[in-house]
Parts: structure tokens; sequence; C-alpha cells
């Protein structure tokens, strides 16, 4: 039976005391403690870059000109800054209305939509089948190829923008190997969205082919074997049984190319330099467009970022389902 004196004992530490005490007799608290931590400094870190578009964004514009959106408090008789912005002077949604009257942003988050949704096609075609040939396929050199083309993401992508330019513009022929002779002059794709899918093309399709080649060299022998016993060529059992099984890989490259492609600006401001190319400019143009010689509408810059950052979100709850049920329904066929 407990004394007194060992009950005044007990309750003599403070709480961090208390804590670490029953941290030693419990190890799992320490593990669910830096859990929450991490998940609590990863949401901070990631949505308040969110939470400041927002402010941004219904915060009326003469309020942002004049730092209002942050308030202030005495401490100590000196005049302190929140550090987090909150829009205290007035909450303007007409933001959201502007940005598509003063140009038409709907065409610009379109044309990102339009571009990533074909260059993420092309990727996965090519992807599925080079990782198929390297994660399934026995042959020479194999090691040393998929060094390759992984070296190829190694190299910034300015690095080949002054050689494509020139190939999409017309100028430079293409020459009969070994020789100096012309063979024909590459079509002027300079201005139109073949010079934007191509450079993305092959600038997102290593990360893909590494990432299906490892997805791809898991699945049994055995279930390609069944499948070509039953008379399916190899085509046919990649794209009925090895892609199947291997959803989460397809998604994951999916959703990574698709991301990558849906916020690369850097090649789409090169490519599209006529009047006429702005039509096929991507989101990123879009928002740049509220910025002028002389005037930065930052609200109207803040509500098209929230805009155009909604699909990416939609894709992302929704590729989170199927990576799920990809791993449930690759388990229940093994």
């Amino acid at each position: 039976m407990a004394t007194t004196t060992d009950k005044a004992d007990e309750t003599e530490g403070g709480p961090l005391a208390r804590w670490t005490q029953s941290a030693i007799q419990n190890p799992g608290k320490v593990y669910q403690a830096l859990f929450y931590a991490a998940m609590v400094f990863f949401i901070v870190t990631t949505l308040f870059p969110f939470y400041w578009l927002l402010v941004l964004a219904v915060t009326p514009r003469e309020n942002l000109l004049a730092g209002s959106f942050l308030p202030s408090f005495d401490l100590f008789g000196s005049q302190m800054t929140f550090p987090l912005p909150v829009p205290n002077k007035g909450v303007n949604l007409e933001a959201f209305i502007t940005i598509f009257e003063q140009i038409p942003f709907h065409l610009f988050v379109l044309n990102s939509f339009a571009l990533a949704l074909t260059t993420t096609i092309i990727i996965l075609i090519i992807a599925s089948l080079a990782g198929y040939a390297f994660g399934r396929l026995e042959f020479p050199g194999r090691a040393l190829l998929m060094l390759g083309i992984l070296a190829i993401s190694y190299f910034p992508p300015a690095a080949f923008l002054i050689p494509l330019f020139e190939a999409f513009a017309g100028n430079e022929p293409i020459l009969i190997p070994f020789t100096e002779i012309p063979l024909f002059t590459g079509p002027r794709l300079l201005n139109t969205p073949g010079s934007m899918v191509i450079p993305f093309s092959g600038l997102f399709l290593p990360l893909a082919v590494f990432i299906l080649t490892t997805f791809y060299a898991q699945i049994p022998d055995g279930l390609e074997d069944a499948a070509r016993v039953e008379g399916t060529t190899r085509l046919g059992a990649l794209f009925r049984v090895i892609m199947p099984l291997s959803a989460p890989g397809v998604a994951t490259a999916a959703v990574l190319t698709f991301i990558s492609v849906y916020n690369e600006y850097f090649f789409s401001s090169i490519m599209a330099l006529s009047p006429e190319a702005q039509n096929w400019s991507p989101l990123v143009g879009g928002i740049l467009s509220y910025q002028t010689q002389y005037t930065t509408q930052f609200n109207l810059m803040a509500a098209a970022s929230v805009v155009g950052v909604l699909p990416v979100v939609i894709l992302v709850v929704v590729a989170q389902e199927r990576i799920v049920s990809g791993l449930t329904s690759g388990a229940l066929k093994e």
C-alpha cells in the first residue's frame, strides 16, 4: 500500500518530469510525440505559403501597397509586427472575378492542363516500353544504357535551350550521319505546342523510365509467363498484366510528370515569342500577365495562383486514392 510520502514524491515533478518518467516506462510515447511533431512541422511549412496567397488575394490592393495587412501591437512600449499576415482591414473576394475579366485566365489554365496531359501520355507510353525492356529483359549493355538515359536528367534544362531553339526555328538542317551532307531541314515548330511538348517529354522521361523499371522488375515472372501461355504477346502482357499490377508506379510517374509540366515556364516562355503563340502560353505566363512595366497587381497574381493550383490539388487527391487501390488490388492478386 503506497504511503502519503510516496504519493508526494510522484507529484513533486512538473509535467515535463512526469511525462519523461512515463516515456521511460512506455517508449512508444516518444515515437508518437516525434511523429506528431514532424507532422505539425510538415503541415505548417506546406500550408503557410498557400495561406499567404489567400491573404494576399483577399486583401484590397490599396492595403497591400500600404502594408496594412500586417497587424501590429505594442510590446514593452515598442511597435511590433505580428509575423502572420491577416486581412485585418477588409476582405475583397472580387480579385477572383477580376482575374478572368482582365485576361482570359481560364485559357492559360487549360493550356497548361492540355500540355501536361499530352506530355504525360507520351511519357507513359514510351517509359512503359523502356521500363519493360530494362526491368524484364536481359541484353548486353543494359546498365550502361540505363545510366546514359539517367544522365540526361543531370543536365540543367538551359543546356538544351540553344540547340532546341535553332532546331525548332528550322535553321539547322538534319545531316546524314558522319557526313556534312544535309538530308532535310527540320520542320518549323517554334511558336507551336510541339516546341513545348517535345522538350518536356525529353526532360521528364528519364525519371519515369527509372520509376517504371523499378516497379516492372518486381512483378513475378510466373504471371507474365501464364499470360503468354494463353497466347498474349509481350505487349499484351505489358498492358494487361504488368501495368495493372504496377498501378502505384504508373500513378506516381504520371503525377510527377503532370505536376512538373503543369508548373513549367522556362521552355514555354522561350518557345512562345510571337503574339499568336500567346494562345498556347501556360499558367505561369497568365499569372505574370498581371505584372506590367509600371504596376504589379499582387492581389490578382495571388488569386490567379490559388485558382491555378486547384487542378493539381484535385489530381493529387485522386491519385492518392488510385495508389491505395492499386496497392490493395495488387496484394489481392498476388
